[in-house]
């Protein structure tokens, strides 16, 4: 599906209207489709009225109640946002509470099938693909998400749709063998992983195989013939880790993703968020369903994170990351390294100024910026935006208000109320007392930052001395010795979250300003350094090298997450004074009696 095909129009006036509907060439979904559907019809099938409202369609000309509880904050941003004319690719959210009635391992609802066959193909109609089609085929994602956010703790599932037939319609259709075969493995690999429970490691083992045996370096090198050869190798390992196949059917595939996705709702790093966050775990995630645009498409596309303030410090103007020809995970995963978006980002950056967004697609950041102010102002609050640039064409993934340091929310919160996007009242109310506290968080002395073992990027302030530890496992078994412990990882994963907590500060050599580590770390309160690109980590042998100095399990390590700087050993730390937005804020609460009305 072309992106030029996603449309910018409202739905015609019959839309989803009927509750029976003419069965057409999706029936093989649900056995259900909309009479707006492509091709011939015959027949008719009774949808349940209560599923009916479990579905809620958006995209252009639609309305509709954007609930969170009902729809989760990804779910319901989309809805306003697309009502609000902002680019968002169109799709469906299915309520949580349609995944609260499945067990475990549990297929959907025979009626819940029927309505998202019908909701798939009103989508077919709206855009003009058909899931499915050998010829032009649109792709879905399916996507997590709760009332509460969770960052990376749940599961989505992208290029739903490709298989040993549609994938040469993408080729054909696109023009690029490499991006089809791209998106084909990655879709299987995911699937794989998430749905059929194949851990993700055996993938990569094949992938560096073949990367080995080919003198291939990086995974960008990889050509469609690439690609084409290590697919069986995929196929195979799933049929004999799973006995089944991979499923070759798109009906298939959509039906079991939205059931592994509502059931990543319990998968343990979820359960373990939900557990230090004290969120109720009978809330459950909704699930959204949209069309697949691509940042894997070539120079002209890539995908992005950026947040309308500095979550750090708190300092207006966009702060973020852009990854070029590649889709969303590559840069929230930390396992590549992105570049900044904007050119003065890049000044300071090892990449330089000429890789920002703003060099490579002038219009697309004038555009992002536009959106982004709007964003922020429509709802409120500095916003945590994902982004994809399909073909020069930018579209927003998501929206929602960021993670943010405590010296960040009270920046920012002061700032919102002076440029009257919110009362003073709410700035109170928004600021957590306990953040006024970790303001006064040490920091390293200044001339102790010159003998740094490594800099990197300041992803969340605070300084801290711990003892290194390499795994999850050693973290935690050291930190309920009593031991204070900074864990040190190539990158983290959500499967790191025990780690990160019972960690007193977090390193990472890879990743940026908007990794995993960095957002959650954020949100945790535990100061942070990412992407210090000189450490060699080594968590199998307990060990991380800069240079001939070699840093093992349990030595004594200092971090500061205002600078970025890992030093070795203990170093002396200072108290910061309290900025001026903190006696503002001070004064304002005194005004207001010591009460405000949240944002």
């Amino acid at each position: 599906m072309a992106p030029d095909s996603i449309p910018y129009a409202p739905l015609p006036p019959d839309g989803l209207t009927a509750k029976t509907v003419p069965v057409g060439p999706v029936a093989a979904l649900a056995g259900a489709v909309t009479g707006a559907a492509v091709g011939a019809v015959s027949g008719a099938v009774a949808i349940d009225p209560a599923a009916d409202e479990l579905v809620v369609a958006f995209g252009p000309g639609l309305r509709a109640a954007a609930d969170p509880e009902r729809l989760g904050n990804k779910g319901a941003r989309l809805v306003e946002m697309a009502a609000l004319g902002i680019p968002v690719p169109p799709g469906f959210v299915i309520a949580a509470e349609a995944g609260r009635r499945l067990d475990a391992g549990q297929a959907l609802p025979e009626a819940l099938q029927r309505r998202i066959g019908a909701a798939v193909a009103d989508l077919e109609a709206r855009i003009g693909a058909r899931f499915g089609d050998p010829g032009d085929p649109l792709l879905l994602s399916v996507r997590s998400g709760a009332a509460v956010s969770m960052p990376g703790m749940m599961d989505s599932i992208l290029n739903l749709g490709l298989n040993d037939r549609t994938v040469e319609g993408l080729a054909a259709r696109s023009g690029d063998e490499r991006f089809a075969w791209d998106c084909y493995r990655r879709l299987v690999q995911c699937f794989g992983c998430v749905v059929m429970g194949v851990p993700g490691h055996r993938f990569e083992a094949l992938l560096d195989e073949h990367k080995d045996g080919h003198g291939i370096l990086r995974d960008a090198e990889m050509g469609a013939d690439d690609w084409r050869a290590l697919l069986p190798r995929y196929f195979r390992l799933i049929e004999t880790r799973c006995g089944r196949p991979f499923p070759q059917e798109p009906a298939e595939q959509l039906r079991a993703a939205v059931a592994a996705v509502f059931g990543s709702w319990m998968n343990p790093r979820a359960a373990a968020y939900r557990s230090l966050h004290d969120i109720p775990d009978d809330l459950g995630t909704a699930v959204t369903v949209q069309a697949m645009v691509f940042g894997n498409r070539g120079p002209d596309s890539g995908t992005g994170v950026l947040f309308t303030r500095d979550p750090s410090t708190g300092a207006p103007g966009l702060c973020g990351e852009f990854l070029a020809d590649a889709q969303g995970e590559d840069v929230v995963s930390g396992t590549c390294d992105p570049d900044p978006l904007s050119a003065a980002e890049g000044e300071d950056a090892a990449t330089g100024a000429g890789r920002s967004l703003e060099v490579r697609m002038p219009s697309v950041y004038a555009e992002l910026r536009a959106v982004a102010g709007r964003l922020e102002r429509e709802f409120g609050d500095m916003q945590d935006i994902e982004f994809t640039v399909d073909g020069g064409r930018l579209f927003i993934l998501q929206s929602r208000s960021g993670k943010r340091s405590s010296e960040a929310s009270v920046r920012i919160a002061v700032d919102l109320a002076d440029e009257g996007v919110i009362t003073r009242a709410q700035a109170v109310g928004r600021v957590d007392p306990q953040s006024l506290d970790e303001l006064l968080r040490p920091a390293v002395a200044p001339d102790s930052s010159a003998s740094a073992l490594a800099i990197g990027l300041p992803a969340s302030p605070g300084a801290v001395t711990g003892h290194a530890a390499f795994t999850t496992e050693d973290a935690v078994r050291m930190a309920r010795g009593g031991t204070p412990v900074l864990l040190c990882r190539p990158e983290t994963s959500p499967e790191d979250i025990r780690g990160m907590q019972a960690a007193v500060g977090v390193v990472t050599a890879r990743g940026g300003f908007t990794s995993h580590a960095a957002t959650v770390a954020r949100g945790m309160g535990r100061p942070c350094v990412c992407g210090a690109r000189t450490l060699r980590i080594d968590p199998e042998r307990g060990e991380m090298t800069v240079g001939a100095v070699t840093v093992r399990t349990g030595d004594l390590l200092t971090i500061d997450g205002a600078s970025g700087a890992v030093l070795l050993g203990a170093v002396p730390l200072r108290r910061p004074q309290p900025d001026g937005a903190v006696g503002r804020l001070l004064d304002w609460a005194r005004a207001c009696g010591g009460t405000a009305a949240a944002g």
